[in-house]
């Protein structure tokens, strides 16, 4: 597809440098790599590298039109250079438009949260696939245009990706989009202009200061998604957490809650709790569904009140969401040899201590828990000795060991974790760098009925150590290694 550079830009104030903006384009990108001739190339300053630096390396691979903020040591010739004041806000502007604004010819609802956002995105897309309806998924684990599915690479793609996607499914037929919303991906303008039909709040905890560094800016980032929702979408919130009433303060949206604690339009009570399900009532609506946890309950009364919100039967929602399986590398079960072990993507000290209390509320006289953590490297530090200390008061038995160390050395994170805490925790408590090894002691050390929490990593299949990406996966690892005892 091609459109002039002026149609692209119908939204965005700008100043022709040089050139026109009469110029044809094919192509839309803010990676100088990806350029090809034709292309539009943005200069988006990032967290880690200024896209004005690749501006020449731009050029040289074809692009026929260049948009930038700083225009200084620019060589203009034969260059149509397009100046405006904020050039990640207009990377999304000009996506939209060049993918013919493809959040406006679908319902698109952004979930967003410390914990729980790839729980209710997934489980609501499969939930409308499953009733009949074509959907798209944007999500940490995979993305989807209806039933194809396409790998992620991000929790929220970039601003060009992400409208590429919605094109992608809007030209597939689909009625729906459900996108996880990181706070990155709104503080750097990913989801700028783009239209909303709904947004969910599940939580917000201590997760990313090492990005936004104070808790009141991840909170006030968090609030600015729903602050710019338009008046016919709608805002549910989780109402129990504390902030929920501060996320709903300055909407235009119509405002809803949920909650298993507080009134709340969707009020939900927990029945009963077993590892492999849960009976709740929602509204007085008792119903069955494959997940554990009270976290989970609060999972699936957004997604039941987000689906009932789209008009759907609330009947047909809970016969549906009762036979839906758990998102993989979300309290993933697998029994083997008599030991169970419990696959988590729990990486912050809330989701941890979320997991182990279902655990322990679950386990019977005479089970022991044992718990493998680590923590990620190069991100946020100070939860590491807070989740070493949740993860040992919580635990029959803990073993710290690597997660995806990336740049940092994998002692240097599990000594930071050790620091919380005290000497006589920390001589129970064993510290093995090696993931595999690590996991192959906890379960020779188990007994049949015992279950071992491997948290972390989830659905991922891969380490990053020293920068580079390996294959590894929780699941299929604990497996092999229970099926050799």
């Amino acid at each position: 597809m091609t459109k002039k550079l002026k149609d692209i830009l119908t939204k965005i104030d700008y100043e022709i440098i040089s050139g026109s903006d009469n110029v044809e384009i094919n192509n839309i990108s803010f990676d100088s790599r990806k350029i090809k001739p034709g292309s539009l190339f943005i200069a988006v300053k990032g967290y880690e590298t200024d896209g004005h630096k690749f501006i020449d390396s731009a050029v040289k691979n074809g692009a026929v039109a260049v948009i930038a903020e700083n225009i200084e040591n620019i060589n203009t010739e034969n260059i149509n250079l397009i100046k405006v004041s904020n050039t990640s806000k207009t990377a999304a502007s000009a996506a939209s438009e060049f993918f013919d604004n493809p959040s406006h010819k679908l319902k698109l609802i952004g979930i967003t949260g410390t914990n729980g956002k790839t729980t209710v995105a997934t489980l609501l897309y499969e939930y409308f696939i499953e009733a009949g309806f074509k959907s798209g998924l944007i999500s940490t684990v995979k993305n989807r245009i209806n039933k194809k599915e396409i790998e992620a690479k991000h929790t929220t793609p970039d601003a060009i990706t992400f409208n590429g996607l919605l094109k992608e499914m809007v030209d597939e037929g689909c009625e729906y989009c459900f996108a996880e919303v990181s706070s990155h991906a709104i503080h750097q303008n990913r989801i700028f202009g783009l239209k909303l039909s709904g947004a969910v709040f599940t939580n917000i905890t201590h997760e990313h200061l090492d990005y936004h560094k104070t808790f009141s800016e991840y909170l006030k980032v968090k609030k600015q998604f729903f602050d710019k929702l338009p008046e016919d979408a709608f805002a549910l919130v989780n109402i129990d957490d504390k902030n929920g009433k501060i996320i709903l303060q300055n909407t235009k949206a119509k405002k809803y809650t949920y909650a298993l604690k507080n009134p709340a339009d969707f009020k939900t009570k927990i029945l009963e709790m077993h590892i492999d399900g849960t009976l709740i009532s929602i509204n007085d609506k008792e119903f069955w569904y494959l997940l554990a946890g009270k976290y989970n309950a609060y999972n699936i009364t957004a997604v039941y009140a987000t689906a009932v919100l789209l008009g759907q039967n609330p009947d047909a929602v809970m016969r549906i969401l009762s036979g839906l399986k758990p998102v993989k590398g979300r309290f993933e079960t697998i029994e083997i040899n008599g030991i169970t072990a419990v696959i988590d993507y729990a990486h912050t000290p809330d989701a941890l201590e979320n997991i182990l209390n279902t655990i322990n509320e679950l386990k019977k006289t005479g089970q022991n828990l044992i718990c493998i953590i680590g923590a990620g490297g190069n991100r946020d530090k100070t939860k590491r000795p807070v989740m070493a200390k949740i993860a040992f008061e919580k635990s029959d038995k803990l073993i710290l060991t690597s997660d995806n160390p990336r740049n940092e050395n994998p002692e240097d994170i599990l000594n930071d974790m050790f620091e919380g805490l005290n000497e006589k925790q920390k001589n129970k408590t064993l510290k093995i760098p090696d993931r595999k090894e690590a996991i192959k002691i906890a379960a020779n050390t188990a007994k049949k009925g015992d279950i071992i929490l491997i948290a972390g990593k989830g659905h991922e299949n891969y380490q990053i150590i020293n920068g580079k990406k390996y294959h590894f996966d929780d699941k299929e690892t604990v497996e092999n290694i229970l099926k050799n005892i």
